[in-house]
């Protein structure tokens, strides 16, 4: 979702550099950026206690249950086994040699058969412990079918061909060369671009990069279906090459992308191109605009449920039909701030593939905004000319900060820790006891006491203390300003959505996985490390918010 033009001043790069057509790397970082003092994580201590507090003791359980559960059957089998070598020595009187001994199983194994099919109950077959630790083993095994985790085994994201990438004059060159635009307009996008937060080599497809060479802008169907090839078989065959995994082991293939769906649609194209099975199951979302990674993932979970098995996740914009041509400066803003960008997520919720996850999901949210002003906030329509492209409401700040609001509150139950939970259910009653008592008092007739009353401010909760990193959606830089100073996050909770923006642009739905890349390859402000969680954010049209928790493994 993109944001409003921050009026806030502030160049993302000096108006010198912008005014050339030299680029610059494309991956940059920031650390070691920065002078003078900064807070790094190691300034963010929490108390052991609260850690402890904090630790998903199911998940402990459950990582290790299939461990336990496998040394269980040895300790079955050796129980059953001491068990016939002593019946043995007491009946012959004598050492039983090793041939005598797999007999005596053989004929043991047989009247467990027999027993499990009610054809004798004569006799007692096992001791009294190796019984115990069968019925051990059978709850076990229970739990672990109860339980159904999903591990993310890999994700890849899509890096562009240098001959993709362009600098801030030459997106404006581009937009010159449409012949459609008005001097203001190209003021206006120039501006939106020094602000943006976007850097000076960020990827448009060759159908819009090559008018820069005289060529005609490609807007054909070809076009965009060649741009959603590139870039989505690119992504998946790294993906399924990282968690190893063929084709064939996929079951449930879902793909999103919100402005671009051709028929045959986008799963078609994948299940073609990489020989998937016949019968995988292929959803394809569309409309659901920045947030919809988060809505693929948590789709995948509950196909998931029915049986154990692996799923492909594609998040992804196609840009090359997306340009918008008119005036409108509503309309303008997707022309400057939205880039090429994909990334695949290889899922799996079988315990065997638990030790090689990356990651396991811990929770998802969403929140669906359902007034009129949530509809129009980010709307595809036409101008007045007829020029079809996505127009941003002026209520946009407000309705994405009270849809966040909802889903803060959702998910904060679920990894917030008690002492944080505490601190909201007192602010909480606090208000609505001020409240209350405000209206009793208007309703006496005594009005200057109950203006006289204080109005206690909303507890906004520290999620530093149950969260270790965040990847905020990055819609743009006032996008991350904001949530920056709702959250009270510091600088290096920021940084990896800071960079995804320099480095790629708003790619859309799959910017929340540039950060984590960001995050585990990059940044050393904030080392990723075993145990960490990591919070993904999002927004998209509608209006709404999701939200996700990854464990790292």
């Amino acid at each position: 979702m993109p944001p409003q033009e921050n009026k806030d001043g502030g160049a993302a790069a000096p108006a010198a550099e912008a005014s050339t057509l030299r680029r610059t790397s494309s991956e940059s970082s920031m650390s070691g950026g920065e002078d003078g003092p900064i807070k790094t994580y190691r300034d963010y201590k929490v108390r052991k206690s609260s850690l402890i507090g904090m630790i998903n003791w199911t998940h402990v359980l459950y990582v290790y249950l299939p461990v336990i559960f496998v040394v269980g059957l040895g300790v079955l089998l050796a129980q059953i086994v001491y068990q016939v070598v002593n019946d043995l020595s007491s009946s012959i009187g004598h050492q039983a040699n090793l041939f005598d001994i797999l007999n005596a199983l053989k004929d043991l194994f047989l009247k467990l058969f027999e027993r499990s099919l009610h054809l004798s109950h004569d006799e007692t077959l096992l001791s009294s412990s190796a019984k115990i630790t069968a019925i051990v083993l059978v709850v076990m095994g229970v739990l672990l079918r109860m339980d159904n985790p999903v591990y993310l085994l890999s994700f890849a994201t899509f890096h562009a061909p240098e001959s993709w990438k362009v600098s801030h004059e030459q997106i404006i060159e581009m937009m010159r060369r449409q012949n459609t635009y008005t001097d203001e307009s190209l003021d206006f996008m120039r501006r939106l671009l020094v602000r943006s937060g976007t850097g000076q080599s960020t990827a448009w497809p060759p159908g819009i990069v090559q008018c820069l060479e005289g060529k005609e802008t490609d807007k054909t169907i070809e076009g965009s279906r060649k741009e959603a090839e590139y870039v989505i078989f690119d992504i998946v065959e790294k993906a399924l090459k990282k968690a190893k995994v063929h084709p064939k082991e996929i079951d449930v293939l879902v793909i999103n992308c919100s402005l671009f769906s051709p028929t045959p649609s986008l799963c078609a194209m994948v299940v073609s191109k990489f020989g998937m099975r016949s019968d995988v199951l292929t959803y394809n979302l569309s409309g659901m605009g920045c947030a919809a990674s988060l809505i693929s993932v948590g789709l995948a979970k509950d196909m998931l449920q029915r049986h154990r098995g692996k799923a492909l996740v594609v998040s992804t914009e196609i840009i090359t039909p997306n340009l918008y041509y008119g005036n409108e400066r509503g309309f303008l803003l997707q022309n400057t701030l939205f880039r090429c960008g994909g990334a695949a997520i290889v899922l799996s919720n079988k315990w065997s593939d638990g030790r090689r996850a990356w990651y396991k999901l811990l929770h998802t949210v969403r929140v669906q905004g359902t007034g009129e002003k949530d509809y129009q906030c980010v709307f595809e329509t036409q101008d007045e000319e007829g020029h079809r492209g996505v127009r941003l409401s002026k209520d946009i700040v407000k309705v994405a900060g009270k849809c966040m609001e909802k889903n803060m509150t959702t998910i904060g139950p679920y990894v917030l820790p008690l002492s944080e939970q505490i601190k909201v259910v007192y602010s909480l009653m606090v208000r609505f006891f001020f409240k209350t008592l405000r209206k009793t008092l208007t309703s006496a007739g005594k009005e200057k006491w109950a203006v006289n009353l204080p109005h206690p401010k909303v507890f906004v909760p520290d999620f530093k203390r149950g969260i270790d990193h965040f990847c905020i959606h990055a819609g743009g830089r006032a996008v991350i300003d904001g949530i920056e100073k709702n959250m009270k996050l510091e600088l290096f909770h920021s940084e990896p959505s800071r960079m995804a923006l320099l480095n790629f642009g708003n790619t859309s739905s799959s910017s929340i996985w540039y950060e984590l890349e960001y995050i585990q390859e990059k940044q050393t402000t904030n080392p990723l490390r075993k145990g960490h969680r990591v919070m993904q954010v999002a927004f998209g049209s509608g209006f709404k918010c999701t939200s996700g928790v990854w464990l790292k493994l």
